[in-house]
């Protein structure tokens, strides 16, 4: 078994080899990368955690598959510094690996990946797809690695690229030979120039690797492409180069720790929560942090189950209600067990997908109109073009905000009561409306996804705490 790359350190830090897994644009292939090194690594019996930077419910998917651990969010404004510095530190204990994937491009947002890098001083890994590129890879490089003074910096992987010759032409731009970690082949391992991509997407993202039965093949296939470059050949000794040192929670500059005990809000209450493929967007931080609160958590099928479980509460989480719409029309005995639930006044919080199956009918993409199950006045649309996308926050209480995001291809138009907007941070005043909250009985519903841990007080008040 390879030895921990873990190891003690000064003030109650620990000291992990860690990687950010960035680029400079989406769509170059960090998820691939990111899992693909965490699935190489663990083959080879070492501890890998995986982290995914910002809002994203399904490369954690692949992740926490190629891993065999669970996968977590770091984002300096959703979730915040101090809880950031405590997963990592949590993290760095057992494991002999860190990554931390980033989003969008390395210095892009008001907290970008690079902030993160930069603040607890982890190397950078660029991906970079250079099937359209010779030289001018050095150039990316470059402004990359100093663009901003004081990045922490690992090097560059070059994917999609076609022949040795080709990664020759690359390597040879770089300024510094050290940069050079390798180059992936242009198309997935055993596919010809048309074959399909090794993760697959749709139009929320990656297809959710639990979806796919050659899920592991896969990872595999692409963790043996990575094993022939020089990252992929980087052993736990040689990893420790980038060995870096993580506060205890509490030192330093993060100093709220936000495992400080958390009031019991919704004790004494059951909170059911849906998960199946259509709705299987959930943080899992979620899922503890009803739990901290008090609640106990079990988890039902709205697609497949015939009636909730026995419950005070009911969280409808996103997914993918428009892929399985026919499905949950016919399933009568959950929309009957709904309706008695929200006919008793028990709370229903309903999140995005989770809210567009409480509408009373649906259009999707092909102009077909379905039903569905009417808990919520209103119809909702289906379009080809991001309709939303962004960090937003939302007041649920006087004073009482919680943060997250919101991301849909999906219209609604409902005559439901607006109980509030989430509103953008640092937004000028009079900008453009957010996200509603509607209120209709006892279901409270929005396209906004809440990130509870950033208000315990706030998700108490969603499950029907006073």
């Amino acid at each position: 078994m390879p030895g921990n790359g873990a190891g003690p350190a000064t003030g109650g830090g620990v000291r992990c080899p860690a990687l950010v897994i960035a680029a400079p644009a989406s769509g170059q292939g960090k998820t691939t990368v990111t899992a693909a090194l965490a699935r190489l690594h663990a083959r080879q019996g070492r501890r890998v955690r995986v982290f995914k930077c910002g809002p994203d419910f399904l490369d954690p998917h692949w992740h926490q598959l190629a891993s065999g651990a669970p996968v977590h969010q770091l984002d300096l404004w959703m979730t915040g510094a101090a809880d950031c510095a405590r997963r990592l530190h949590e993290a760095a204990q057992d494991a002999d690996l860190l990554l931390i994937e980033g989003v969008m491009g390395l210095f892009d947002g008001e907290r970008s990946v690079a902030d993160l890098a930069t603040h607890f001083g982890i190397p950078v890994l660029a991906v970079v797809d250079a099937s359209a590129m010779g030289g001018t890879l050095g150039a990316i490089v470059h402004g990359l690695r100093h663009y901003r003074a004081g990045l922490p910096w690992a090097g560059v992987l070059a994917n999609r690229v076609a022949t040795e010759r080709h990664a020759s032409l690359l390597r040879a731009g770089l300024n510094d030979p050290a940069d050079w970690l390798g180059a992936l082949p242009r198309v997935a391992p055993g596919a010809g120039e048309s074959g399909p991509r090794l993760l697959p997407e749709r139009h929320l993202g990656l297809v959710a690797a639990h979806e796919l039965p050659d899920a592991l093949q896969r990872l595999d296939a692409a963790a043996d492409a990575l094993a022939a470059t020089p990252l992929g050949q980087l052993d736990g000794a040689a990893l420790r180069r980038w060995s870096v040192e993580f506060a205890a929670p509490g030192n330093g500059a993060d100093d709220a720790d936000p495992a400080s005990p958390t009031p019991p809000l919704l004790a004494g209450r059951t909170v059911a929560v849906g998960g199946d493929a259509a709705f299987c967007f959930v943080y899992d931080a979620n899922l503890q942090t009803l739990e901290r609160l008090g609640a106990r958590v079990v988890r039902f099928s709205p697609l497949q189950g015939t009636a909730l479980p026995p419950c005070d509460a009911v969280w409808l989480p996103g997914g993918y209600p428009e892929l399985h719409a026919e499905a949950l029309a016919a399933n009568t005995g959950m929309q009957q067990s709904l309706r008695e639930h929200v006919a008793a006044r028990r709370a229903v919080w309903a999140e995005c997908g989770g809210m567009m199956a409480l509408f009373e009918s649906i259009t999707l993409q092909d102009g077909r109109r379905l039903p569905l199950w009417g808990l919520l006045p209103g119809h909702v649309t289906m379009q080809r073009r991001l309709a939303a996308l962004g960090p937003q926050q939302l007041e649920v209480l006087d004073g009482q905000v919680l943060r997250g995001h919101t991301f849909h291809y999906s219209t609604c138009d409902s005559p439901a009561a607006v109980r509030a907007r989430t509103t953008r941070p640092h937004a000028p005043e009079g900008g453009a409306p957010g996200e509603a909250l509607y209120r209709h009985g006892s279901v409270q519903a929005s396209y906004f996804h809440a990130w509870f841990a950033s208000n315990p007080r706030a998700t108490a008040a969603l499950f029907g705490a006073e």
